[in-house]
């Protein structure tokens, strides 16, 4: 799930942008938990007791033990923006089972909402290999200078390279138009679940052309 202000239009100087490294953690875990924190899916899905830090968690877990060993994880402008993605060259269900039951004790009393809202959605998540973009966020002090979208495009250029699709999903109507000018369609748009918000799947096929 991506929080809003990620996709803004490039329009100002992004700063560099460069796969990520160990080194880039601490920083790019700040961004996640800071852009998240207040999202409406992490709101429904995750405790509101200890909210942040719980939420800061979740975001290490996927980024250190999911993404930096299964998937490719790019940043920018210092860590201030951070676009985290699975892929199909690693399959990242060992990284996954790992994880489970340290994501379900992180939801606490909203685990039963998480499993729901997951339930609702996976019908319509894709069989096929697809480049997933699993999180993406700025910091929200560094909204609006074209971050989120500078940060996102490495990864759709190598899913393009590789002549697969891309494949997302989010809570906030904001980002569905973000994203839209990023080459996403919105292929399902699922009812709120259990009382949670509506989200979003989005998919880009390959462009072939470069």
């Amino acid at each position: 799930m991506t929080p809003p202000g990620t996709g803004a239009p490039a329009s100002r100087a992004p700063g560099l942008v460069r796969p990520a490294t160990p080194a880039d953690i601490p920083a790019a875990v700040r961004t996640l938990a800071s852009a998240f924190a207040d999202y409406p899916y992490t709101r429904h899905v995750v405790a509101a007791d200890g909210h942040e830090e719980r939420v800061r968690r979740l975001q290490e877990l996927f980024l250190t033990r999911i993404a930096m060993p299964y998937g490719r994880v790019w940043v920018g402008g210092e860590g201030r923006a951070v676009a985290v993605w699975t892929t199909p060259e690693k399959d990242p269900a060992p990284g996954f089972a790992e994880v489970g039951p340290l994501i379900a004790e992180l939801a606490g009393d909203r685990a039963a909402a998480y499993e729901a809202a997951e339930s609702s959605v996976e019908p319509h998540r894709p069989q096929e290999p697809v480049w997933l973009l699993g999180a993406a966020a700025v910091d929200p002090g560094s909204q609006g200078q074209g971050l989120g979208a500078a940060v996102i495009r490495p990864g759709l250029a190598a899913a393009d390279l590789a002549g697969q699709p891309c494949y997302l999903e989010t809570a906030t109507e904001r980002n569905v138009r973000l994203y839209e000018r990023l080459g996403f369609r919105t292929t399902a748009e699922v009812p709120s679940a259990d009382g949670g918000p509506r989200v979003w799947c989005m998919r880009r096929e390959p462009n072939v052309h470069g």
